[in-house]
């Protein structure tokens, strides 16, 4: 159950705005759980547009393009829930701590995000409260599940990435992100370079520098086994796109999800 504040309380999210999150495939059977951080581009009616044009919610600074719609065909796939973030990660990027300065950026890849600026620290707290809270509460309430069953599940985070940042064409199909567990995602990069992929190790950003929170947060520090999927945009921005992709993951997760050694916990030390 995801816990939101009642009506009464809210100061930014208003009756007729969506709720924060989504939950997909939710009575799946798997053992798995999917998350997508930056699935949506939505902004509460209260905000307008953060001052930007529309045009600039099509773009990668307003949301992971593609990931949304891999991630629920995959679930499908997988028989595996999805938890994903409905609002743009120009409103509160929730895969950032709540301190961290670019949770809520006042500029994202050079472009200014003017209602992000000298923001009030209500206006900040009703962000973190109404947005990035119920999505981690979510997370939450689900692993617990998980527990209270006497299940070690696995967590396949989705996200997307630009082609081209700042100049510089990259050349990945796709990254696996991790940190010090592996278990994961190295079968995963060893099955999708057997497709003949560029994969990336860590790239195009990197699970090691603690940048990102929702894995941290939720599953590194207690063992449980994972991996974060960074997919090129331009291969998966188009529905075809999007159907080879999660085709494709479905077959390499689904062989390495089987393996036994991924249902024990290995908390870090």
């Amino acid at each position: 159950m995801v816990q939101s504040l009642p009506v009464e309380s809210r100061t930014l999210l208003g009756p007729d705005d969506p709720p924060p999150v989504e939950i997909f495939n939710e009575g799946a059977a798997s053992p798995t759980l999917l998350v997508c951080d930056h699935a949506g581009r939505r902004v509460p009616r209260r905000l307008g547009l953060l001052g930007l044009d529309q045009s600039a919610f099509d773009r990668h600074i307003a949301w992971d393009i593609g990931a949304a719609e891999v991630a629920r065909r995959l679930a499908l796939l997988l028989d595996a829930p999805l938890i994903l973030s409905a609002y743009s990660r120009l409103v509160i990027d929730v895969n950032r701590r709540t301190d961290d300065p670019t949770a809520i950026p006042e500029e994202s890849d050079g472009t200014p995000v003017p209602a992000n600026r000298r923001l009030a620290s209500p206006e900040r707290a009703a962000r973190i409260a109404e947005v990035h809270a119920p999505y981690h509460a979510a997370i939450a309430a689900r692993l617990q599940g998980f527990r209270n069953r006497g299940v070690v599940p696995a967590v396949v985070s989705v996200h997307s990435f630009t082609p081209v940042f700042k100049g510089f064409e990259r050349p990945w199909h796709i990254g696996i992100l991790w940190n010090r567990d592996d278990r994961l995602a190295r079968p995963l990069m060893q099955k999708l370079a057997g497709l003949g992929l560029t994969v990336g190790d860590n790239q195009p950003y990197s699970g090691q520098d603690r940048h990102g929170h929702t894995m941290p947060r939720h599953v590194e520090d207690a063992g449980i086994p994972h991996a974060l999927l960074e997919i090129r945009q331009d291969l998966i921005d188009t529905r075809h796109g999007a159907e080879e992709w999660a085709e494709k993951l479905y077959n390499v997760l689904a062989a390495a999800l089987a393996d036994p050694a991924l249902r024990q916990l290995r908390p870090l030390a």
